[in-house]
């Protein structure tokens, strides 16, 4: 899958420790592709669950530009909050 990480994704994934090999895994392998809810055209989300080095376990969510050729990854986020942002 061909892809271009933003500056603003890759500063966001760097605070948020989210590695780029991680970014590369959801987006050849994703747990699921939802709608953006923002409402912006041409915008999915690739989702996937990871166990971090502290034993935790995060929804790791890829916000990606599926409109453009590359895809472009526009941001990044994880998040423990699995009950809410997360149905199996």
């Amino acid at each position: 899958m061909n892809f271009i990480i933003s500056a603003h994704a890759m500063q966001r994934s760097t605070e948020r420790g989210i590695p780029r090999e991680m970014i590369e895994e959801i987006l050849s392998n994703p747990d699921k592709i939802i709608d953006d809810e923002s409402g912006e055209d041409g915008q999915k989300v690739y989702q996937s669950l990871f166990t971090f080095s502290n034993e935790k376990t995060y929804l790791v969510q890829v916000f990606v530009n599926v409109s453009s050729e590359p895809l472009v990854v526009k941001t990044t986020y994880r998040t423990s909050k699995l009950n809410k942002y997360y149905e199996s």
